[in-house]
């Protein structure tokens, strides 16, 4: 018999728990960002189901700069509106 493939919200569940002495390393504060970052990783289970990477760990990074640079963009476009309304930075 082949072996199974594990689902990807397993995968990242233990990559996870494979973090958990360097989280409890960290300061409180960087504790929740590295949870958060986690968070994030979370919301493309479907789509690192479907890359089925032989390294999951890169499928969470791209994951976790997937989301970061959608509220990049998000944070961009609203200084520009800021800019265009003569508020904020020149």
């Amino acid at each position: 018999m082949g072996r199974t493939v594990l689902p990807f919200s397993q995968v990242l569940e233990r990559e996870y728990e494979d973090w958990k002495k360097f989280r409890r390393a960290l300061r409180r504060e960087d504790q929740q960002v590295l949870d958060r970052l986690f968070d994030r990783a979370r919301l493309h289970v479907q789509a690192g189901s479907y890359a089925s990477r032989p390294w999951p760990f890169e499928t969470i990074l791209f994951s976790i700069v997937l989301e970061l640079e959608k509220e990049l963009a998000g944070v961009q476009a609203k200084l520009e509106a800021l800019r265009k309304e003569g508020i904020g930075l020149k």
